[in-house]
């Protein structure tokens, strides 16, 4: 089965706020595994191939998080 792997650069202040990510994930369909780094202020998702980027970006944008780029399967793509 496909995969993939996306890569969010996410501006988070302290740990509820990677914490709150961390909870959106883990509720989303599809996300096989994540890791969300308050030091480096990304977010690595991946995901089951019917989970579209837009679709995880949004997520983590309801966090209230602001979301300063994203990449595809190592592409960039529009925030």
């Amino acid at each position: 089965m496909a995969e993939h792997n996306y890569k969010f650069n996410v501006t988070m202040t302290c740990g509820g706020c990677s914490g709150a990510v961390e909870r959106v994930l883990k509720k989303l369909d599809g996300v096989k595994s994540f890791d969300v780094s308050l030091d480096t202020q990304t977010a690595s998702i991946t995901t089951e191939d019917s989970v579209d980027y837009a679709t995880v970006l949004e997520k983590i944008k309801k966090t209230g998080k602001t979301v300063n780029s994203g990449e595809a399967d190592g592409v960039a793509q529009p925030v």
